[in-house]
């Protein structure tokens, strides 16, 4: 039978000739526990032991939309959704706790694909600290591979960082990188990742700085989200929420810019530094000391949306339903 060929003769193998169980008995495996689930995956639900106040987030991943196979491994796309994922934990102040993954795919994929994504999901979840919980598989047309992840974290006590906090007077800050996913994708369109593999790489499998977020919490954070569709785009949500103006400084930005210059051009960075998505580093506003691992970017002022040295800037990036 097409089922029972042997484990590590996935190469040829697709899900077609495989039951869900056997392929749940290739993935299981690969994927962490935690000490807070009391159930894990192979019951109708997972069972998780909570002890404070929950987060929960969920995001998606459409192959043709969010990646491309000549582009990104199977592992880079697991990791690169449990990042995006765990950033918006980070982003509220929280603590990953544990992801439910649903994976819906042509029965033509390959078990080799789906294995790969369960180790770079497995890899990513285990290194922040995040149990897999259990999750869904579903048939889907042909041609068709989308991932989904939802996320719960923990706020340890905390009160949740939310984006309607920032007030006339605090400092702007970011901790992680900005503008480096996108220039990575400018250097995978243009033909050309050879320029700058360290770029590429963090298209591929953004690093965001999830411990960063409970500190900025306990150090007074408000406004805080992670940057997932541009710098302008983003700011403009902790503007709009909180009813006031974020201006930032071009001088404070330049280090930014100048890191992806040699590889994309002056005005390319600057674009990617503004409005580049996908980078999953977190964006705050501070009324007392900014803590170490941050960088001050900007002041909050009164106003509305986002200013670049006093002058409006247009939100500017990444829209699912808008180019």
């Amino acid at each position: 039978m097409p089922g029972r060929r042997a484990r590590g003769k996935a190469a040829g193998m697709t899900l077609a000739d495989l039951t869900e169980e056997q392929l749940l008995a290739r993935i299981t495996p690969r994927l962490p526990g935690g000490p807070g689930v009391l159930v894990g995956p192979g019951d109708d639900t997972a069972v998780l032991r909570c002890d404070a106040a929950t987060i929960i987030t969920t995001d998606a991943a459409v192959r043709g939309r969010d990646w491309r196979d000549d582009w990104s491994t199977p592992g880079d796309v697991g990791a690169k959704i449990v990042a995006q994922n765990l950033a918006d934990v980070a982003a509220m102040g929280g603590r990953p706790l544990g992801l439910v993954v649903t994976l819906l795919a042509d029965p033509a994929t390959t078990v080799a694909w789906v294995e790969g994504f369960a180790d770079g999901l497995g890899e990513a979840a285990r290194t922040a600290g995040a149990a897999v919980l259990g999750g869904d598989l579903s048939s889907a047309p042909p041609g068709t591979l989308a991932v989904s992840v939802t996320a719960l974290g923990t706020l340890d006590g905390q009160a949740p960082v939310l984006r309607s906090g920032a007030c006339a007077g605090d400092q702007v800050a970011v901790a992680g990188t900005l503008g480096r996913s996108a220039a990575g994708l400018l250097l995978l369109e243009r033909g050309r990742p050879e320029l700058d593999e360290e770029l590429v790489a963090t298209h591929r499998r953004p690093q965001p700085p999830l411990a960063e977020g409970p500190r900025a919490g306990a150090a007074g954070a408000a406004g805080m989200l992670d940057i997932s569709d541009g710098l302008l785009r983003d700011g403009a949500r902790i503007a709009s929420a909180s009813g006031v103006a974020l201006d930032l400084s071009r001088e404070a930005l330049a280090p930014y810019a100048a890191r992806l210059a040699p590889a994309v051009g002056a005005d390319d960075a600057w674009e990617c530094v503004l409005g580049g998505g996908e980078e999953h580093s977190l964006l705050a506003c501070f009324a007392g000391p900014v803590p170490a691992g941050w960088t001050v970017i900007g002041m909050v002022r009164t106003g509305a949306g986002v200013l670049l040295d006093g002058i409006p800037q247009a939100p500017r990036g990444w829209d699912h339903f808008r180019r």
